[in-house]
């Protein structure tokens, strides 16, 4: 069987108006707009005590597993990897802000994956997503780009910690200059729609920061891949039946359904991939690589795998079936052996990614509503305490209770939705029952 043949057989190419080169060329398409991520997420994890070179090799096979999911179950051409927000959730909450251990954050994306799988043959998934306010939503997405956004400027020195609170660092340093000219190449090629903004500006930041010396050019550019060995199968379940597994649980749980169910939507409407009633169909197999990828990832050493927004770049080249999700998969397979090339990626430039993609995500706030304040209170809660208290899980948790008790106590308590009543009682028992916090 010749090769045209197996991914028309396999992938029905003609049915999706589309062929083996542009399908191809569109996997590339959005590796390279999403490979920012074999730089960023190893960082993010190496500051909760993870090898990063390990984190580097589990991200690729959790993420190669997702998309041949994604290829050949769903026939869709979305990739995915370890997902934005999430990873900064797993490293700076979880483990430096609570104090948990990393194997505790490891057993905690663990579960939510096998949750994810479980709920991906059932409409459950789909439930709760909608019994979750539209403006809390939108908050959530718009509160975790500040979030990593901050969280970048604290990474490059640009912001430090003060006398008070926060502070300005030192921007006129080589590593400061390396930060804003990352910074500027990625806003200004974002600006042109030239595709891999992110991952160019981290490689001529790159390039800057050995020449100035901030970064040193490695022995050799081609190894194998490091092993995944000092992370693998590292679980803790001890802590499992705590209030702080079901905690973070729920905030993997929330932000994972916010961040799939809205990537899935927003990208396939570009491709006219929804039907008549605005359904994705074979919706729930789509959501199904991501819940397989996050188990494994789990099980391998990485925060939750989730289905990238940049995908939209492939789908824009006209990718529009699984042979796209395919062949960035095999981009990611090849990117194994580049580790040295991906480690000597300079914090200020990671950093730099980390604050457009905050930029990227905040851009939702125009959709919340601010007219009513019974809306508008508990989105701004939600969006403020996320990096106020450098927390994903405490801007949720501030967000569905002042969503409760404003509604209740404007006579609108109907609105609420009963599952939202729930979480209400039991964020409030967090803070207000001793040995709960």
């Amino acid at each position: 069987m010749s090769e045209s043949s197996f991914n028309e057989r396999v992938f029905r190419l003609k049915e999706h108006g589309t062929n083996t080169r542009t399908e191809i060329m569109a996997g590339i398409t959005t590796f390279m707009t999403m490979s920012y991520i074999l730089a960023v997420n190893p960082a993010i994890l190496a500051d909760a005590g993870m090898d990063s070179g390990a984190v580097f090799t589990a991200t690729i096979i959790a993420s190669v597993i997702a998309m041949l999911v994604m290829a050949f179950v769903a026939n869709m051409p979305f990739g995915l990897s370890a997902g934005m927000g999430l990873n900064a959730f797993f490293a700076y909450t979880v483990v430096l802000q609570m104090g948990m251990s990393w194997q505790f954050a490891l057993t905690a994306v663990f579960i939510e994956g096998l949750i994810f799988i479980i709920l991906s043959f059932t409409g459950f998934r789909e439930a709760i997503f909608n019994a979750i306010p539209l403006n809390l939503k939108k908050a959530v997405s718009v509160g975790i780009g500040l979030f990593i956004a901050l969280i970048g400027l604290v990474n490059a020195n640009i912001v430090g910690h003060g006398a008070v609170a926060l502070e300005l660092g030192n921007i006129a340093s080589a590593e400061g200059l390396v930060f804003f000219l990352s910074l500027a190449i990625m806003i200004i090629m974002t600006a042109r729609n030239i595709k891999g903004a992110l991952l160019w500006g981290m490689v001529i930041g790159t390039i800057l920061s050995l020449i100035l010396g901030v970064t040193h050019f490695p022995g050799s550019l081609v190894s194998a891949p490091p092993s995944v060995r000092p992370i693998a199968f590292q679980l803790d379940f001890s802590n499992v039946f705590s209030f702080e597994m079901f905690s973070v649980l729920f905030a993997f749980l929330f932000v994972d359904i916010f961040d799939t169910l809205g990537t899935l939507t927003g990208v396939a409407t570009k491709a006219n991939m929804l039907d008549e009633n605005g359904n994705l169909p074979n919706g729930s197999k789509a959501m199904l690589a991501d819940a397989i990828g996050t188990t494994c990832g789990a099980l391998l050493g990485t925060s939750t795998i989730t289905t990238f927004v940049e995908s939209s770049a492939g789908v824009a080249e006209g990718g529009r079936t699984g042979l796209t999700a395919l062949a960035t998969a095999a981009c990611f397979a090849i990117a194994a052996f580049f580790f040295p090339v991906f480690s000597i990626i300079p914090a200020q430039a990671t950093s730099a990614a980390l604050v457009t993609v905050g930029l990227f995500m905040l851009t939702t706030v125009v959709d919340i509503n601010f007219s009513d304040i019974t809306e508008a209170f508990p989105a701004f809660m939600t969006i403020l305490m996320m990096p106020a208290t450098y927390s994903i899980a405490e801007g949720i948790s501030f967000g569905i209770i002042s969503y409760t008790a404003i509604k209740i106590f404007t006579g609108r308590g109907k609105e609420v939705s009963p599952l939202v009543y729930v979480l209400a009682v039991v964020f409030l028992l967090r803070y207000i029952v001793p040995g709960l916090a």
